[in-house]
């Protein structure tokens, strides 16, 4: 199982450095496309080892899905009902295999924070699922950055307003290409650790999750029909914190290749 895992991975490395130019932002058409005006292409992600192209329909976030972290932003860690929020498609940034990508430092912020999570892209849908169906309906899986305008999203929540603008803003969904599920089996635990510029900061085990990802993929399903192109990203474990032009974060989680990224 290691060497196929490992001839895999390199497969997709192999190719990486290919689609770098075609990967680093979202697909975009021209200003227009016959009676619709401003037409834009489709937001895709790369599915490792392939030509394949997932087209992204709606990305959603889980929060506070980590003990520990729930603790660090304030809140009580018991096992409360998951909560939910979107970013928008075109905060998509992908991070090829072997590469380190250019990472913008967003405007309006003063605290811009890293949180590196499992996310699950889904190749099914359906509405009200249990969990025992739910993992069906994974089509692969990735490692992401939910990267924060932390300062923005304290300042709302205090104000009690939504803090869209802290979470959903250009590249602040960066993303590897997608490692399909019937490669890499349901990843239910395994590490998952992010370092800046090579020291250590996040650290801890997917089974530590408060909500695994069938149980988000069946509480989610109650809110919203679920789509094929839908993904989900899972929640972040504790020590999230700052980065300032410079720095270089690379992302793991077992079982996908590293992605790496400067912050510019």
């Amino acid at each position: 199982m290691r060497s196929s895992r490992r001839q895999f991975l390199n497969a997709g490395a192999a190719i990486g450095a290919a689609t770098v130019a075609a990967c680093a932002t979202p697909r975009q058409a021209g200003a227009g496309n016959g009676n619709v005006l401003f037409a834009h292409g489709p937001t895709t992600v790369p599915v490792l080892g392939s030509d394949k192209q997932f087209q992204v329909r709606r990305i959603y976030c889980v929060g506070r899905n980590y003990a520990a972290h729930a603790r660090e932003m304030g809140s009580d860690p018991t096992r409360e009902p998951p909560f939910f929020f979107q970013k928008p498609t075109d905060a998509i940034q992908v991070a090829p295999p072997g590469v380190t990508i250019d990472h913008p430092y967003p405007p309006i912020t003063k605290n811009y924070h890293y949180e590196v999570e499992l996310v699950a892209a889904l190749g099914k849908g359906g509405r009200n699922v249990t969990p025992e169906q739910a993992l069906g309906m994974v089509y692969a899986y990735a490692v992401g950055l939910d990267m924060t305008r932390r300062d923005l999203q304290r300042a709302m929540g205090d104000q009690k307003k939504p803090w869209e603008v802290g979470k959903s803003f250009d590249k602040s969904a960066v993303i590897s290409h997608l490692h399909p599920a019937d490669r890499t089996g349901h990843l239910t635990k395994g590490a998952i650790w992010l370092k800046v510029n090579g020291t250590v900061k996040q650290n801890a085990n997917l089974n530590q999750m408060t909500w695994n990802v069938a149980e988000q993929i069946a509480n989610l399903s109650t809110f919203y029909e679920l789509f094929p192109g839908d993904i989900i990203y899972s929640g972040t474990p504790e020590n999230v914190g700052p980065v300032k032009p410079g720095d270089v974060m690379t992302a793991h989680i077992d079982g996908i290749y590293d992605i790496n990224a400067k912050v510019v």
